[in-house]
């Protein structure tokens, strides 16, 4: 017997029937002896008291993942769209006997937003940067900076005499480079111990700040700082950190996280804290940025766009805000790219751009949900081994990891194409998914990104060791949205060749 389900939604576009087999004893007139094959992913397929099998009317385009016939149950769909239904439910009988299912969605979680950065915009902010760090209790600065383009046009100069005039001390750790990694970190924590520096000034983009924040972690603490990146210790303590920012990218400014790089291994491992690394202040003035080539501005302008992203597939419901707003920090993003592309000393364009790069990474737009990061983790080993710019090789990544899940849990990037696209809804999720997917491609290639491993300068990557780097550091499943295995990594590392 089958019953039908309305899944209702405040949106009424998102609203979608469903068939759902009544939960009963007895077999189902189609059915066999014979149990169902087994996803290789997956357990068993088959309907069992107190679990529903979910039936998709063809229209919706969702491949048909479970079938009315448990001889036909061929490729159940993910576990995370299996658990939209919940055990919970009401049911009211129709004149006609079908049954009416009231889905008791997952409601938004709990959650605590804290966010203490003092954010200070706009042109000529730089000038304040003494002023602040003494605010905050700066006495002996260490600057950290990237690898000459502070020196070169005469930041890091406005910077230290900023802090001469506040009266403060300063040392200087120079040559991060992009992908940070461990021997910098080290350098650092040497210095900060031997000359007692008490505020770390990070002048610089995600390199910078990262590598400012494993120093701040690391100085205090009496073992290895990289115990905190691979959760062998949690930091208590940690000197106290401000930015200059230069690059609109990773969100550095705005979060409590740090990502590095183990020579000893190419272990690229992000550290995530949710108040002790936030920045107490960052300095943002949008026409540090006009001299970024155009390359490293559109991989910013990835970057920010993925982080966004990360968030916003979720399977978590009753979330409409965070849902409007990630959309609303997307859209923006997307609007403003190519304007800057263009003019790269728009101050407009330049400014929400920056200011984009900071909500879409402080927090702000994933509070209440589950979040995913698959596309991040599977990035890092990419540029570990690699070497690539990050931004970039989230350009070839994420629309991969997309195209599989819009074969597999196909309701939230069917939402993405939708309101962030403007894809008009034929009532096919999968199709709508994939008309999103090519807007998305079209759009990076539009500010010159890769799509492509040989577009990244990979032409035969290690496939196998990518897979088996990226299992070893984040565990058997990765992601949230659809949680991934081996297999499946391999086939989103696949559909990006």
């Amino acid at each position: 017997m089958l019953a039908k389900i309305q899944l209702t939604n405040r949106n009424k576009r998102m609203a979608t029937h469903f068939n759902i087999m009544q939960n009963v004893q007895k077999p189902l007139p189609s059915a066999t002896n014979t149990p169902p094959p087994r996803h290789p992913r997956q357990g068993s397929a088959r309907s069992s008291p107190g679990m529903y099998a979910i039936f998709t009317r063809d229209r919706l385009g969702i491949g048909q993942r479970w079938r009315t016939s448990r001889d036909d149950m061929k490729k159940p769909p993910c576990k995370a769209l299996k658990s939209q239904i919940s055990r919970q439910h009401e049911q009211e009988k129709e004149k006609n006997g079908i049954f009416v299912i009231r889905k008791k969605l997952t409601v938004m979680n709990n959650f605590t937003f804290y966010s203490p950065t003092e954010f200070v915009f706009g042109k000529g902010s730089e000038e304040k940067t003494g002023e602040l760090v003494k605010t905050y209790g700066g006495q002996k600065v260490l600057i950290v900076y990237g690898k000459g383009s502070a020196v070169k046009s005469g930041l890091l100069d406005r910077v230290k005499n900023s802090l001469d005039k506040a009266g403060l001390r300063h040392t200087e750790l120079g040559g991060i480079s992009p992908n940070p990694t461990d021997d910098k970190v080290y350098e650092g924590i040497e210095i900060c111990r031997r000359e007692t520096v008490d505020f770390i000034l990070a002048v610089g983009g995600g390199s910078a700040i990262d590598t400012a924040k494993a120093i701040a972690a690391g100085t205090p603490y009496e073992g290895d700082f990289w115990d905190f990146y691979i959760k062998k210790a949690v930091p208590t303590q940690a000197l106290p950190l401000g930015t200059v920012l230069t690059i609109p990218a990773a969100g550095s400014e705005g979060s409590g996280n740090s990502v590095i790089t183990k020579t000893d291994g190419l272990k690229k491992l992000s550290l995530r804290t949710d108040k002790l690394l936030r920045p107490r202040f960052a300095i943002m003035n949008p026409e540090l940025t006009y001299t970024l080539p155009p390359y490293q501005t559109a991989s910013g302008i990835t970057d920010m766009l993925a982080h966004v992203m990360e968030r916003y597939f979720s399977n978590t419901q009753g979330v409409e805000t965070t849902d409007r707003l990630c959309e609303a920090v997307m859209t923006a993003i997307i609007n403003e790219a190519p304007e800057v592309m263009t003019h790269p000393d728009s101050y407009d364009a330049r400014a929400n751009i920056m200011w984009c790069g900071t909500i879409a990474h402080n927090g702000i737009c994933g509070v209440g949900r589950e979040e995913d990061w698959t596309s991040h983790a599977m990035e890092h080993e990419i540029s570990a081994v690699y070497g690539v710019t990050h931004g970039a090789g989230l350009a070839v990544i994420f629309p991969a990891w997309l195209t599989w899940m819009a074969g597999h849990n196909p309701h939230k990037p069917a939402q993405f194409a939708r309101r962030v696209w403007h894809i008009a809804d034929s009532g096919n999720m999968e199709a709508d998914a994939k008309a999103g997917i090519q807007a998305l491609k079209t759009f990076l290639r539009s500010i010159g990104m890769p799509l492509t491993f040989a577009e990244l300068g990979i032409d035969n990557p290690d496939i196998d060791l990518l897979v088996r780097k990226l299992h070893e550091n984040k565990g058997e499943k990765i992601g949230c949205y659809c949680p991934t295995d081996r297999a499946a990594s391999r086939e989103i590392y696949e559909l990006a060749l």
